[in-house]
């Protein structure tokens, strides 16, 4: 257990920041129980405990488990996304104080919480990353008026650790997006920023200075269409690329001495525009490593010159699924990642495989991953669980061949009465193979089910995948079947399975799961005449679109923070990208074929409305606005059947505290209950 935390931390809640893929800010290894060799840390002078679990309850009739209550499935705390210093001494974490986001400094050692530092009202964290072992540099977002119309702006604020004090980084005025970090001085003394001058400049690059009142020089001017700066491991500008009239436009400096250079003009659908992303830039050298599509479209890690744009070489590409990510450590790769049904990893260091096989051996679980690391691998940050087991965070010491307990992730809930995922296949409509992940209610025969089918936001670029959700357990635990579809357009399975999405909102897409339906009736799993929807973001549209669409099908559906306007929704989306990805994405969202998306809007059918809804929403979203509930419950009152609604004054699009979590469980089981119960 947490010894000597104060107690506000228990159950807090952690919004997903950033992904990081660089080896000295956050590591995610991932080790198969059972594939242990020898070198298994010496657990006979460990300090670990297992997870405290209470006896489960008596199962009720039929074999069937105790009803969770929801506070314990809302109860998951702020260690999830835990980040250890560089030396490995402290441990920083993200969680919210009487609604406002806070970042709080452990000392990994004695698990005592050292420091605790605000970052202001109506503000949601969006990442953070230690700056050196002293400071902490964290994005944050919010929204505010931009010429009328709602716009969602990011700053950065540096913790100094030795001063206690909070220091806004950056410009205040001109930049709508303000935390486009490119490089972070080893010793934390500055970083280099990507930003704007003005709302009508393309980006510079700045070197601020980590303090209250540092300096800051303009490093790098703006270059026409250019929108993405890269550096080197040693702060070089090195790279801009960005779209200007139809065309990929390239710079590229050799070092430090040289100047930049424009290296060439990609006209769209040229050989050249495949899909590359620049995992890093080696100082001295015209080289880097880039994760880019094949000849056959499969994204591998490749060498790759950057001032001819040429692959010199494949270094590795897995036979079957596309990489997500790599880790570069001193310029070469040591890692790289990749997703079939659940999250797999490939090491390229042979010492580095065999210690983290042990560490695997050391805590069995289905996965076991390292979520953060001190620079010299002194110190490890350890997840160890599985899809039916919310897990545990463990400290571990190499050099002392020790294992320590730091965190249950969900401390009062007895994993033993949770239900295991499993992967399914089903054939579409048009023909084609979709993965969805089933979860079945422990204790009920699998036949004539009420059913609950949960798609995933997104949509693009996301995807289900064996892992632990409470959503899942909590409805599973109530007696639904539940049911993940990967809708066409979902991510990890190849170029051609994502371009069937494009253009496909509330249309095929929606088909899909309309026929993950059919197939779990098919199989007999499901009652056709007790199938709700339910979903978040995207999904929560996917929630309100369904009874809309298809009111014939399902009984009832429910919706957080759901898109219900895609012409407004796009309208605000494009103040985050550059112009040709505004363009991108909204044909994207709209196809090629002059797709009118009032058609599949809930905002603009929500006079059909027939079915029991539930919409519910933040006040503070800054990702779909809460604009879109309020023009929804609006008009959507007018209806023959008007939704329930439910508003969180302090909550933004991911919960940020237990409270509000717990809220929207019980209003969801709620409604469940009422208009599709389980018995």
């Amino acid at each position: 257990m947490i010894g000597g935390l104060n107690k506000w931390l228990l159950g807090a809640v952690l919004l997903s920041g950033s992904q990081v893929v660089w080896a000295q800010e956050q590591e995610a290894a991932q080790v198969s129980a059972g594939q242990a060799e020898a070198g298994a840390p010496d657990q006979s002078t460990s300090s670990a405990q297992p997870a405290v679990q209470t006896d489960p309850p008596a199962a009720t009739q039929e074999g069937r488990p105790p009803i969770i209550p929801t506070e314990l499935f809302a109860q998951y705390n702020n260690f999830n996304g835990a980040k250890l210093s560089p030396d490995g001494s402290s441990v920083a974490l993200q969680t919210r104080v009487t609604g406002n986001p806070v970042i709080v400094i452990i000392d990994a050692a004695t698990k005592q919480a050292t420091g605790r530092y605000g970052l202001g009202e109506k503000a949601q964290i969006e990442w953070f990353r230690w700056a050196g072992n002293q400071k902490i540099l964290v994005s944050i977002s919010f929204i505010h008026d931009y010429f009328g119309d709602e716009m969602r702006y990011t700053r950065l604020y540096a913790l100094d650790l030795q001063s206690g004090t909070t220091a806004f980084v950056g410009r205040r005025t001109g930049a709508v997006i303000g935390d486009d970090v490119i490089f972070v001085a080893e010793d934390g003394s500055y970083a280099l920023v990507s930003m704007q001058r003005t709302p009508y400049d393309y980006p510079s690059v700045y070197r601020l200075e980590l303090e209250e009142n540092g300096d800051e020089d303009d490093i790098q001017s703006p270059k026409q269409g250019i929108w993405n700066w890269y550096a080197d491991e040693d702060g070089v500008v090195r790279m801009g690329t960005g779209w200007y009239r139809k065309r990929l436009r390239v710079y590229y400096r050799k070092g430090p001495d040289d100047s930049l250079k424009l290296i060439g003009k990609i006209k769209a659908g040229d050989e050249d525009e495949k899909f590359w992303d620049i995992s890093q830039i080696v100082s001295g050298s015209d080289e880097g490593y880039v994760l880019q599509e094949g000849d056959d479209g499969r994204i591998g890690l490749r060498l790759f010159n950057y001032a001819t744009r040429e692959v010199v070489d494949t270094f590795y590409e897995h036979p079957e699924w596309n990489l997500d990510s790599a880790i570069l450590r001193d310029g070469k790769p040591v890692a790289a990642y990749y997703t079939d049904d659940r999250d797999r990893v490939v090491w390229f260091d042979e010492k580095t495989d065999k210690q983290y096989k042990a560490i695997g051996k050391a805590l069995p679980e289905d996965e076991v991953w390292v979520t953060s690391r001190a620079k010299d691998d002194s110190r490890l940050l350890i997840w160890a669980g599985g899809e039916a087991d919310p897990g545990a965070i463990y400290i571990y010491t190499p050099e002392e061949k020790r294992i320590d307990q730091f965190a249950e992730m969900r401390p009062k809930l007895n994993f033993r009465l949770l239900a295991k995922p499993k992967p399914v296949e089903f054939k579409t409509r048009d023909d084609k193979t979709m993965r969805a992940y089933l979860t079945l209610p422990r204790g009920r025969d699998a036949k004539g089910l009420p059913l609950i089918l949960l798609p995933h936001g997104g949509p693009y670029g996301v995807r289900d995948k064996l892992r632990y959700d409470d959503d899942v357990q909590l409805l599973a635990n109530r007696g639904y079947a539940v049911l993940q579809p990967n809708f066409r357009g979902s991510d990890g399975y190849g170029k051609e399975f994502s371009e069937l999405g494009k253009g496909q909102i509330g249309r095929k897409m929606q088909d899909d799961i309309d026929d993950a339906m059919d197939w779990a009736v098919a199989e007999g799993i499901a009652d056709p005449s007790r199938v709700c929807v339910v979903g978040s973001s995207y999904g929560g549209y996917a929630a309100m679109w369904a009874v809309i669409r298809n009111p014939e099908r399902y009984r009832c559906a429910a919706s957080w923070a759901g898109v219900t306007d895609w012409d407004s929704m796009l309208k605000y989306d494009r103040r985050f990208l550059s112009r040709k990805g505004s363009k991108s994405w909204r044909a994207r969202i709209e196809g090629e074929d002059g797709f009118d998306l009032d058609a599949v809007s809930p905002l603009e059918n929500a006079g059909r409305i027939n079915r029991p809804l539930l919409i519910a929403h933040g006040e503070d979203d800054s990702v779909v606005p809460f604009s879109q509930f309020k023009k929804m419950s609006k008009e959507a009152a007018k209806a023959p059947m008007p939704p329930e609604t439910l508003v969180i004054e302090d909550e933004g699009h991911s919960f940020s505290s237990s409270e509000n979590i717990k809220a929207w469980y019980d209003k969801l089981i709620g409604f469940l209950e009422t208009h599709n119960p389980a018995d």
